[in-house]
C-alpha cells in the first residue's frame, strides 16, 4: 500500500553551475510530494497517520519556505543575504531539485518512521512542469 502528501512551498536561489538564465538569483514556488510504502498496520487500518505525516516533513519545508537556499560555496549571495538581514538556508550543496531530493530523502530517513514503511519516494517540482524525483528503502 501507499500513501502520498503535498507540501507547497516558496524559494529562491541560483545555480552557480547554470550557463544560462538559472545562475540568476530566482525563485519558485515548488511542490513537494512525499509517498511512503508500506503494509497497513492491523491496529490503525493505516500505512501512516497523514499528521504523523506532516509532523516529520512540516518542518523540512518551513525551514526552506521563504528563504533563499543557497551553496555554502556562494560566497558572493551569502554575503548580499547576511547585507540585507534576509532569511537564508545555506546548504552544502548546489540546490538543484536532484539535490533537493536527496536532501529530503536523508532528513526523512533521520526520522523515525512506523516499522512497517518499506519506502520513501520524494518528487520535487520546481515549476509545474518540472520535476526531480528519487527513492530509498528503508
Amino acid at each position: 500500500m501507499k500513501i502520498a502528501k503535498d507540501f507547497r512551498w516558496e524559494m529562491g536561489h541560483r545555480l552557480q553551475c547554470h550557463k544560462g538564465k538559472c545562475f540568476n538569483l530566482h525563485g519558485h514556488s515548488y511542490k513537494l510530494t512525499v509517498e511512503f510504502d508500506g503494509e497497513i498496520n492491523e491496529t490503525t487500518g493505516m500505512v501512516m497517520d497523514y499528521f504523523d505525516v506532516k509532523d516529520v516533513v512540516g518542518p523540512l519545508v518551513e525551514r526552506l519556505d521563504h528563504s533563499v537556499a543557497v551553496w555554502d560555496k556562494d560566497s558572493a549571495l551569502i554575503k548580499v543575504l547576511n547585507e540585507l538581514n534576509s532569511r537564508k538556508v545555506v546548504l552544502p550543496f548546489e540546490t538543484t531539485a536532484e539535490n533537493l531530493c536527496h536532501y529530503f530523502l536523508a532528513e526523512i530517513k533521520k526520522a523515525k518512521l512506523p516499522e512497517n514503511i518499506t519506502n520513501v519516494k520524494i518528487r520535487v517540482c520546481e515549476t509545474e512542469n518540472t520535476y526531480a524525483e528519487d527513492m530509498i528503502e528503508l
